[in-house]
């Protein structure tokens, strides 16, 4: 996936997800967890992405990562660990970051990114499913 098609997912799923039926958390900043194989370079993209939708991190959302630092057996637990935080979205790089995901909430959003084929790495059940995802 290209940087430019990543910001505009993930900055679409910003300008949704609030909008889901959380009524409860209206007040409350939006927190996107963040839940990566390894710490990039630079997280800039992401939150220059989210700017342009108008949110700025610390003041109208906010992030919690979650990076395996290059142990993939340590995604399940740091999952668990956003879930245990209440994030309002869970973005993941790469299929084991988004099983691990799976299979810690059914309730909060995933926005995963760099899947090549999600039906065939195993992340959706189906096409019907890839679309809804």
């Amino acid at each position: 996936m290209k940087r430019q098609e990543f910001i505009t997912l993930v900055g679409g799923a910003a300008v949704v997800w609030p909008l889901t039926g959380r009524a409860q958390r209206v007040n409350k900043t939006p927190r996107i967890g963040v839940l990566w194989p390894n710490p990039p370079a630079t997280f800039e993209f992401m939150r220059q992405g989210l700017k342009d939708f108008g949110y700025v991190e610390g003041r109208n959302i906010d992030f919690q990562y979650q990076w395996a630092e290059g142990k993939l057996d340590h995604l399940p637990e740091l999952a668990a660990e956003l879930v245990r935080l209440q994030v309002d979205v869970i973005i993941t790089l790469a299929p084991r970051a988004t099983v691990a995901a799976q299979h810690a909430t059914q309730t909060i959003p995933i926005v995963f990114v760099a899947m090549g084929d999600p039906l065939a790495s195993g992340v959706v059940a189906s096409c019907r499913d890839r679309a809804r995802t």
